[in-house]
């Protein structure tokens, strides 16, 4: 399609020459795409995210979060000129991406790379406003690429538009793939389903009904699978935007499994029954490294001889359904057959497509976040006292 073909020559312009990408943005500018990230490796245990471009590594980074120390450490360990940066907000208004975006071009000028500045850094916002636009006055001000950002498609809502697309062909992955797995999702709403056969109509029934019958204020989201510990972050900003207003929503919970059943897991089950589980599964058993059968005759270790971490992962992952189940604790169990660019793309359309439901049914706007607005504008008021 037409904006695939933009994104191609924005990560072209990102990764020519590049040893290192920035995406500078916040909220649903950057936590998509850090899910998408994680396929190719980005914060996977034990692994340093990198992605072979002939004799080069690319290594990706995510400055998210606002913090002095942080970006002052970023800049001082960053080689610029072989640095690039992918600015991403929406409204173009994000103080906090704003702030950086003015750092960056500041230390290019510094480092007298400032004559190419449109080598360096692509952005990506809306375009209908510029007056109103700070992020895109910079860009044309310093002739960078300009990417439009969907007017009608917020940006926790935009993981599967170029705003999480570009990213996911930096690093490498199968964006048109992504999509026909998202196609796949909705399939059956736009194909028109009964309610009772699309799985996100039901899902946001479920949720509804434990709301309002069961008492359930927590949402928690546990995928059984390091690759998606972002994705955990990402729903808890998709769900906690869209389903928590005028007093009524649920508090979304990212975790992840087994490594959070030794800090959450006696909360979850003997705490206050207010919680909704959903568990991510995949098919574990017999993969990964194997202990020897040597180990069986030993009277500690004999019950893992022979064994796969990926058989131990698969028992705890059935284990914590069933004392859900058995502790009568509302559980969801979500089987993929995998996590590759289908599965992903799937999975996210299933939970923005259930989100959405879900606030419609509880009688509330799923796209809007009218609360968050009075703190920006106050934060604007400090600035200008100071």
């Amino acid at each position: 399609t037409d904006d695939l073909e933009q994104c191609q020559k924005a990560a072209d312009i990102l990764t020519n020459g590049a040893t290192d990408v920035v995406l500078l943005g916040t909220g649903g500018s950057s936590l998509g795409a850090q899910a998408l990230a994680q396929l190719a490796g980005y914060k996977v245990s034990g692994i340093i995210p990198f992605r072979r471009i002939k004799n080069r590594t690319l290594r990706v980074h995510f400055l998210d979060n606002l913090d002095a120390c942080m970006l002052e450490q970023a800049l001082r360990d960053q080689d610029l000129k072989t640095t690039r940066f992918l600015a991403v907000s929406k409204s173009g208004g994000t103080a906090e991406t704003v702030m950086q975006m003015i750092i960056i071009l500041e230390a290019l000028k510094e480092n007298g790379l400032d004559w190419n500045n449109a080598a360096h850094i692509v952005v990506l916002t809306e375009t209908g406003d510029p007056d109103n636009n700070a992020v895109l006055q910079l860009a044309r001000r310093h002739n960078l690429l300009v990417l439009e950002h969907s007017q009608v498609i917020g940006g926790r809502y935009s993981v599967l538009t170029n705003v999480g697309m570009l990213p996911a062909m930096v690093m490498g992955l199968d964006v048109p793939t992504i999509r026909k797995g998202a196609a796949a999702s909705v399939a059956p709403l736009l194909e028109g389903a009964a309610a009772a056969d699309i799985p996100a109509a039901l899902g946001a029934a479920v949720n509804v009904a434990l709301m309002e019958n069961n008492g359930i204020s927590t949402t928690i989201m546990m995928p059984y699978c390091d690759r998606l510990r972002f994705f955990a972050n990402w729903f808890q900003q998709l769900w906690a935007e869209s389903v928590g207003k005028e007093g009524k929503g649920t508090t979304p919970l990212g975790t992840a499994g087994p490594v959070d059943q030794h800090s959450l897991m006696q909360l979850f089950l003997d705490g206050p029954r207010d919680k909704l589980l959903n568990i991510i599964q995949l098919p574990t058993a017999g993969t990964g490294p194997r202990i020897p059968v040597s180990y069986r005759s030993d009277p500690l270790l004999g019950y893992l001889a022979g064994r796969t971490v990926g058989d131990l992962t698969d028992c705890q992952q059935r284990a914590t359904v069933e004392t859900f189940a058995r502790n009568n604790r509302p559980v969801r169990v979500f089987e993929i057959d995998g996590i590759e660019e289908p599965q992903i793309g799937e999975l996210m359309m299933h939970f923005m497509l259930e989100t959405i439901i879900t606030g419609y049914m509880m009688g509330v706007d799923p796209f809007d976040q009218p609360a968050v607005e009075q703190s920006k504008i106050l934060t604007r008021e400090y600035l200008k006292s100071m």
